[in-house]
């Protein structure tokens, strides 16, 4: 479960970590927050003025204490900066100060820890955004490091956009560092990964297969390397009208549906037709993978793995959901203000 600071504000982090592993988790990414502040209204580690840089970099260091306390080993960067209108800014010179702060950033880390790199073309800023795209991001982490990786969020993108390419080319590199899987219609980010478009998820879960990139990826791995090509594949949702525990069991279910279909791939068929010129064929076996109804074999895995083969069903029957809807009664809602 990864973090996101302040919002996930505790006393003792040592307590948190000892909780979760307590429930049989670990804590995953530390995440920044940079757009809350009213300092960050020009930008964070762009601002014009050094003290403004300075407190988003201290909010790092926070960060990374955070992740010493936990265990965690990755930190992860998305930054709202950008300028909303032309001559707002320099563009050039908000490059170099983000390449500056970055480099102190990644200098806070320990060589057991890696950079992830955010990117999305625009929101907050509408003119121009300061990391909007995966080429941006690639070329600051290429910059910093080996342990500077790229996040691939599969709703930052526009409309279009053939986002496997963008997979290949990132594990091509070696600057992968992570999936933020979700899923949008048009400009936003926060549906279960899948709903929109089930056949992206699984042609990008092929470019993971055929790369060999679908392997333990996190610091909680036998023979973790901050710098290696280990991909960190997460959840990045926020569900408004579906219940958010099912909303996730799904968005779980929806990846690994698609990751089955990638694995039935037959790929001596597909090179042969590839490799023939046999253009109807390869996109045959292609189509014949994603058209096969994994649920049957996906629930005999589960079963066993002595898990329940409906994981939605078994949530339905813990009554959880109701349980902690009335335990919860009161309180103070965690938000925006936390």
């Amino acid at each position: 479960v990864s973090l996101h600071i302040p919002w996930d504000l505790v006393e003792d982090y040592g307590k948190l970590a000892a909780h979760a592993a307590d429930l049989g988790v670990t804590i995953g990414m530390v995440n920044a927050n940079l757009f809350q502040d009213d300092d960050y209204k020009f930008g964070s580690l762009t601002h014009p003025d050094a003290r403004v840089r300075d407190k988003a970099v201290a909010h790092h260091a926070e960060c990374v204490e955070v992740m010493h306390a936990t265990g965690s080993k990755e930190l992860k960067l998305w930054l709202p900066d950008g300028t909303n209108y032309p001559g707002q800014d320099d563009l050039s010179a908000r490059q170099d100060r983000l390449a500056e702060s970055l480099q102190r950033v990644y200098a806070l880390l320990d060589d057991d820890m890696r950079l992830v790199l955010e990117y999305k073309f625009f929101e907050p800023a509408f003119y121009a955004t300061d990391v909007p795209d995966w080429g941006t991001s690639l070329l600051h982490c290429l910059a910093l490091g080996e342990r500077a990786k790229v996040v691939l969020d599969t709703g930052h993108h526009a409309p279009g956009t053939n986002i496997e390419f963008i997979v290949v080319q990132l594990i091509r590199a070696g600057r992968l560092g992570a999936f933020d899987f979700n899923s949008r219609f048009y400009a936003d980010d926060d549906l279960m990964a899948g709903a929109a478009d089930p056949f992206q998820l699984f042609r990008i879960m092929y470019e993971i297969v055929r790369a060999d990139a679908l392997r333990p990826g996190t610091p909680a791995d036998a023979g973790w390397d901050p710098a290696g090509r280990g991909v960190n594949f997460m959840l990045d949702q926020c569900h408004n009208v579906e219940a958010k525990i099912g909303g996730q069991i799904r968005s779980v279910t929806n990846v690994q549906q698609a990751t089955a279909k990638a694995l039935l791939v037959d790929r001596d068929a597909l090179t042969a037709a590839q490799q023939a010129g046999d253009v109807l064929g390869a996109n045959d076996v292609f189509m014949d993978a994603f058209h096969t109804d994994v649920r049957p074999l996906l629930a005999e895995l589960r079963e066993s793995m002595g898990l329940d083969p409906d994981p939605m069903a078994a949530f339905k029957r813990s009554g959880y959901a109701e349980q902690v809807a009335a335990e919860r009664v009161g309180g103070t809602q965690a938000g925006w203000g936390a």
